[in-house]
């Protein structure tokens, strides 16, 4: 057997400990899913379909939670396999892809009777979601395969390329969290706009850290470290919106770091006289 080369049985091993949190990761987005469906078809109160969306939302961030885990408790212990790399992505097809597609199809469906535009093309714009969250675990399942050069696999580590499915979803869970914390379900027709913008991010050659590389051991510059105490002081003043102002924080840092490389790339050297 060649070097690079890995047999069936390596490929398929199942450890454990970071099966358990993906499998927590999918259980959690199956909730999900079932609150979205309870939360459209509820015919009791509109507050208790409120509570629902609230509670589908809260399942996606804990299925975020778990998905950081797994791969950490991996890495940590030697303990990644291939087999657990397509685990994870199945499931955060079903909880960063399926969910806040349902999630948001179902809310722009209700406060939107009047505009039936939006009833027409809200599963169009679910799919389209869908299918580039999809498309970006596939990439990067296949960008970070382990028979590629070991300089493109740690180039490929230290940022994503395209915006994370997790993050996306936290984009738009968190929103719907605050449309639903401060009864602003009239303001959903924004969802379906952002929801394409999102799509287009996770399939962009944007690139995105993915603080794979902080643990204990990290080290930082002071001014980093005054400005990362000073961000968290900030975002704890106003606690309703800190989910939605830090995902959405992530989102366009890395639109504007990307500008910015743009700009110096394309900047004219000074030629010397």
């Amino acid at each position: 057997m060649k070097s690079n080369e890995i047999s069936v049985e390596d490929a398929s091993k199942i450890y454990l400990l970071p099966s358990f949190f993906t499998a927590a990761n999918l259980f959690f987005g199956f909730l999900a899913i079932i609150r979205c469906i309870q939360a459209r078809y509820c015919t009791i109160s509109e507050v208790i379909s409120a509570e629902f969306y609230t509670q589908a939302v809260w399942f996606v961030l804990l299925s975020g939670v778990c998905d950081s885990l797994d791969g950490r408790i991996a890495r940590l212990g030697g303990r990644e396999s291939l087999f657990g790399k397509e685990f994870d992505s199945i499931a955060d097809a079903v909880s960063f892809g399926v969910a806040p597609a349902l999630l948001v199809f179902f809310m722009i469906l209700s406060p939107t009777e009047q505009f039936p535009f939006f009833r027409q093309v809200g599963w169009i714009i679910g799919f389209i979601y869908l299918l580039c969250a999809s498309v970006r675990l596939a990439r990067f399942n296949v960008i970070t395969h382990p028979l590629l050069p070991k300089s493109e696999q740690d180039k490929n580590n230290y940022d994503f390329l395209g915006l994370p499915v997790p993050a996306a979803a936290g984009v738009i869970v968190s929103l719907v969290l605050v449309l639903n914390r401060y009864d602003l379900r009239s303001l959903s027709l924004l969802l379906p706009p952002l929801m394409l913008l999102i799509a287009w991010l996770m399939v962009s050659n944007i690139r995105y850290p993915s603080f794979k590389k902080v643990d204990w051991n990290t080290q930082a510059k002071l001014r980093t470290f005054i400005s990362s105490i000073v961000i968290i002081a900030l975002i704890s003043l106003v606690e309703d919106l800190a989910l939605a102002v830090i995902f959405l924080s992530y989102v366009f840092y890395g639109i504007f770091r990307h500008i910015a490389q743009n700009k110096k790339m394309k900047r004219p050297k000074c030629q010397r006289s």
